[in-house]
């Protein structure tokens, strides 16, 4: 089993990987939009 010890910090990595996550999906979503506009 984890220690109590160990999921705080990795509770911190989650949450920022999430946030980024939720940032990046619609940027890629936008600049795949973007070359697939440039390339028809």
């Amino acid at each position: 089993m984890a220690n109590s010890q160990d999921i705080k910090p990795n509770e911190k990595t989650y949450d920022s990987f999430i946030s980024m996550l939720k940032w990046a999906t619609p940027l890629i979503a936008v600049l795949v939009l973007i070359v697939l506009v440039i390339i028809s």
